[in-house]
């Protein structure tokens, strides 16, 4: 039997690009079934599950191979906590400069809607946890924590430093993380920490920690390293003693830094790459990631389109149903996330998702900071539909509503069948400018 649970969607995206939606999820309370989806004709344009309606054509692009050195396999299936359409890699931790006491976690979250790598404390070995990963502190000797805003709750924890090891590729040294929930909920601030819940567990997350790996180099950047706007909108709060935490300016060197950009190759962006699956959903799906654009024979830029995009990698010229609004690709979120209200939502039992009458298309013009402009269509079908088969765990057609209509969350659904590429923002060391593209 499969109920439903308010959940985060993946949506830490810095301090001003918090997207406030409703992102529910779909939690197993028996075992799931494991293997591949159904991916035949007959599942995909049944006549019960369309009603009627109509899908576009899916995608139908295939991953290369998890083999070489810059890949590590994605995995979407019932994970940690039965959450649907959650992309999760393995991640190999170390202490600042030794390769011994290593832990590797599985089960992260890719979310190429944030930025940085976060770790929930209860998955760390006691070594790690208890001094291995040294928390950092600022010049006053205060303990330096972040309380990392997502759209519908937040994680409150330590900053502290780790190589990291994603694949074949590590980190050149070690680099800020944070550590979820390693600190008493007594000192999260307030107000000053984000709105919503607490995620500071595996359950509350779905995972055992969320791998940023978006455009930006860093989670908050100059915002955050400005004395001026840091202390209204800094994610970051100094902790003397460990208790008493106020917001603070973090330098860019000890905000939590996304490990991709600081890899000692491979370093400029991904491509993440999932198989398409049945418009009726499937049981599990194995995708690639793949570290570095243009520096191997395995990543040449292949897209069809690129957007140049803020350095958040929004795409902040796109059009829905006649309304500018800001679009961006994260695999964070487990569905398209958007606003239209000739779409219907579902009951209670599915609050917050679509569940229309006939299957649907919708499309959406995008566009960045260049001229150019490429239209997308994307499917819909019913979420009481699609959560009819509680054994199935991947989605390419589900879609929820997101406050106001200003932001269209192109979330994992978007990334079957495709290869989605980012270019991190590499301008302040005067190399390439923030990209997307498909």
């Amino acid at each position: 039997m499969r109920t439903m649970q308010s959940h985060i969607a993946g949506k830490f995206r810095g301090w001003m690009q918090a997207v406030v939606a409703v992102a529910l999820v779909s939690v197993v309370t028996a075992c799931g079934g494991g293997g591949g989806g159904d991916s035949s004709s007959s599942s995909n344009n049944s006549s019960t599950t369309l009603n009627g309606g109509s899908l576009p054509a899916s995608p139908t692009q295939q991953p290369v191979a998890a083999t070489a050195a810059n890949t590590v396999p994605i995995a979407v299936g019932q994970g940690v906590n039965g959450v649907i359409n959650i992309p999760t890699v393995s991640v190999t931790l170390c202490p600042p400069g030794t390769t011994s006491n290593c832990q590797t976690i599985n089960n992260i979250q890719v979310d190429t809607g944030s930025f940085g790598l976060r770790v929930v404390s209860s998955v760390l070995n006691s070594s790690l946890l208890n001094g291995g990963l040294p928390i950092s502190t600022l010049a006053s000797g205060a303990q330096l924590a972040e309380c990392a805003t997502f759209a519908d709750g937040y994680t409150w924890g330590t900053v502290r430093t780790a190589t990291v090891q994603i694949g074949g590729e590590t980190t050149a040294g070690a680099i800020p993380i944070q550590v979820i929930g390693d600190k008493a909920s007594s000192t999260v601030p307030s107000p000053g920490c984000g709105s919503g819940s607490a995620e500071n567990t595996v359950s509350d997350l779905g995972a055992n920690g969320i791998l940023g790996i978006g455009t930006s180099p860093t989670d908050c950047g100059a915002t955050c390293a400005n004395a001026a706007t840091a202390a209204n909108y800094s994610n970051y709060f100094a902790c003397p003693g460990g208790a008493s935490c106020a917001r603070t300016a973090v330098p860019l060197n000890q905000q939590v830094a996304n490990p991709v950009a600081n890899f000692a190759a491979d370093n400029n962006g991904v491509i993440v790459q999932m198989p398409p699956v049945s418009n009726t959903g499937a049981s599990s799906a194995t995708g690639t990631l793949v570290f570095g654009i243009g520096t191997q024979s395995n990543n040449a830029l292949a897209a069809t389109q690129t957007f140049a995009t803020d350095a958040y990698g929004n795409m902040n010229n796109s059009v829905f149903n006649g309304t500018t609004v800001q679009a961006f690709f994260d695999s964070g979120s487990n569905a398209y996330f958007f606003g239209d209200n000739s779409l219907a939502l579902c009951g209670s039992n599915f609050a917050g998702f679509y569940c229309p009458s006939s299957a649907q298309t919708r499309s959406i013009t995008l566009g960045g900071l260049s001229s150019t402009r490429a239209s997308v269509s994307i499917g819909i079908l019913s979420a009481s539909t699609l959560f009819g088969n509680s054994s199935n765990y991947a989605f390419n057609d589900l879609a929820g509503q997101i406050g106001g209509s200003s932001s269209f969350d192109l979330g994992l659904p978007f990334f079957y069948g495709r290869h989605v590429y980012y270019g991190i923002d590499q301008t302040l060391t005067g190399g390439q400018a923030p990209y997307v593209g498909f």
